[in-house]
């Protein structure tokens, strides 16, 4: 298992070493990645190898106390790491140096401190010791700290404070650096731009917190648009209806007034003919009794 974290390491270097002087985001983050796994390997050698082969396998005091010097300068170098930018002129330079002396550490350990401990412990105890090792990974900083104590009982309390500190680190600048991304996103969404390419820094717990924050972002966005469009359309079919219902009530108002205006015409047509037709029987009957009366009068 070390010397698979040893291979992570080693890729991640080639890596750094192949990437052009511009790769500055690339740059960042290979070095997020190396710091994030030495860290780590660093912490559960000292808490678990390191002490085991001390107690059990001879001859290996001086190369474990060696291995912890080396470390120590690891991990100052990547303390410094961590606050640099790709873009200083030192980056490079320090990435160079720190390689050179893992590269020296892991040559070491690979050559002259794994088989003493291989030969010494039957396959039940390296069994035991890599299982140790698993568990003690699940729970180890992902962040260097070259100022705490990196030997039993020491680090054993301030290991296992550092990597819950360091985990709530991670997650908290995850949602920061997701947050950021997802207001990013939405500014490019009101602008009908392209959504801006961002890489989140840091352990592989921050980016992966920083991606799911950015996607749970997107996908709110997404179903907020979905149902402001819902509204709309029911908005507008609702529009369209009151439209409708009000242009058939003007037409049925139309057509009622036009309706009343035919029969009160008729009705005043009727009322004109029934009063002529009263006048002239008035008119009439008037003469006859005026005929009469001047008959009689005659008479």
């Amino acid at each position: 298992m070390l010397k698979d974290d040893h291979k992570t390491v080693e890729a991640l270097f080639k890596r750094f070493e192949k990437a052009g002087d511009r790769a500055l985001v690339e740059k960042r983050q290979i070095v997020d990645r190396i710091i994030e796994e030495l860290s780590i390997h660093a912490a559960i050698e000292e808490l678990v190898f390191y002490p085991v082969a001390r107690a059990t396998v001879p001859e290996t005091e001086d190369i474990a106390l060696e291995s912890l010097e080396e470390h120590h300068i690891v991990k100052w170098t990547l303390s410094e790491l961590e606050k640099m930018q790709p873009g200083d002129e030192r980056f490079d330079a320090k990435v160079t140096v720190l390689i050179e002396s893992v590269r020296h550490h892991v040559k070491e350990e690979e050559h002259d401190f794994f088989p003493l401990v291989r030969k010494e412990l039957g396959r039940t105890a390296l069994d035991d010791l890599g299982e140790s090792l698993a568990k003690a990974k699940l729970t180890a900083p992902t962040h260097p700290h070259p100022t705490s104590p990196d030997a039993p009982p020491g680090n054993m309390v301030t290991g296992a404070v550092a990597g819950v500190v360091d985990r709530i680190g991670d997650n908290i600048s995850g949602i920061a650096q997701g947050g950021v991304s997802a207001v990013q996103d939405l500014t490019a969404r009101i602008l009908h731009s392209k959504k801006p390419k961002t890489s989140p820094t840091g352990s592989s717990l921050a980016r992966k917190r920083a991606t799911g924050v950015r996607r749970a972002a997107d996908v709110a966005t997404d179903g907020a648009k979905q149902t402001v469009g819902t509204v709309k359309a029911g908005a507008n079919k609702t529009v369209r209806a009151t439209k409708s219902g009000a242009k058939g009530t003007v037409t049925t108002a139309k057509k009622s007034a036009r309706s009343t205006a035919t029969q009160a015409k008729r009705a005043t047509t009727t009322v004109r003919h029934t009063a002529g037709a009263a006048a002239t029987k008035t008119a009439t009957t008037a003469k006859r009794t005026a005929k009469k009366t001047v008959a009689t009068a005659k008479g």
